[in-house]
């Protein structure tokens, strides 16, 4: 993996059929926590994204619709702290919404990303909402990935559950198991090999017959903590109104509801939404509804130059 200090260092890299290869950095934080990131480089006349992954999930979330979004624009993905390939924090508390705000701040610095388009799929959304009231100079645009300014106690509850459960398992075919039974119903579509390959997005091999979801267990009680405390942010997407934003919703989702979703094209007028049909929570971006959505919406998008 490279670190670089001056980001026009970086060269397009190209595989024989054409797809993006990412380049890999580990960004040193403020703390001393590193951080790990893939760059997808693109052309620079169109404003770079930047996608964050959900709570337990990682930067291989976006390992397909990196690629697709990078013959157009710049795009990074970065591991949150504690997820993937990023440090895991000695200090459990850390994992709250204040650090990870000040991370993709820091990342976006590090590249000299004056404004992006974040792409956040359910935590990674709020990150960005939070951002962009925040920072509201930083953001382009934001697509929000079945999340909203009000979460249903359903869908956290159910979240809340599942990150506490047993990380590890013996093999790939049990990792496949494990998210099948765990993501069945919001992913019907999916077949074995599908499973295989989502596993390999959640989980990873730490030693011949020991493989574990790819995450800290103190996310888990951080999680725990938080479920005591606020759960809207309409007061962060109230400041958001003029920024462009696309939510996308899926239609068995008990994280954002219907209702909180016609409350948000209310208070937000010019809001774009689709719902990504036989998706719970949340939609994979896989989707060839969810690509179409994204592209449409960045392509409204004012050049950067």
């Amino acid at each position: 993996m490279q670190i670089f200090s001056r980001p026009q260092q970086a060269v397009r890299q190209v595989s024989a059929t054409g797809a993006v290869r990412p380049l890999e950095h580990l960004l040193e934080l403020r703390d001393g926590l590193r951080t790990y990131c893939r760059e997808y480089v693109g052309p620079t006349q169109e404003w770079p994204v930047v996608c964050l992954p959900g709570i337990t999930r990682n930067c291989r979330d976006f390992e397909d619709l990196a690629p697709e979004l990078a013959r157009t624009r710049r795009v990074f993905t970065p591991d949150l702290r504690g997820r993937g390939r990023s440090d895991r924090d000695p200090d459990w508390r850390r994992y709250n919404l204040d650090s990870y705000v000040a991370d993709v701040v820091a990342l976006m610095d590090h590249f000299a990303l004056g404004r992006v388009v974040i792409i956040g799929t359910s935590l990674g959304g709020i990150i960005g909402m939070t951002l962009g009231a925040r920072h509201p100079q930083r953001l382009a645009g934001l697509v929000l990935n079945d999340i909203g300014p009000e979460l249903d106690p359903v869908g956290l509850q159910r979240i809340g559950s599942s990150v506490g459960e047993p990380l590890s398992v013996v093999d790939w075919d049990a990792a496949a198991e494990r998210a099948r039974v765990g993501y069945a119903a919001i992913l019907p579509d999916y077949t074995p090999d599908a499973w295989q390959k989502f596993a390999r997005r959640i989980y990873r091999e730490i030693a011949p017959g020991r493989i574990e979801r790819d995450m800290d267990p103190g996310i888990a009680r951080a999680l725990a903590e938080y479920r005591g405390g606020p759960q809207d942010f309409w007061q962060e997407f109230g400041l958001l109104t003029a920024l462009p934003m696309l939510c996308l919703r899926g239609e068995w989702s008990d994280l954002l509801s219907a209702a909180t979703l016609r409350a948000m094209q209310r208070a937000h007028p010019q809001l774009q939404t689709v719902t990504i049909t036989a998706r719970g929570h949340t939609p994979t971006l896989d989707e060839p509804a969810s690509r179409a959505a994204i592209n449409a919406f960045l392509a409204t998008l004012p050049r950067a130059v």
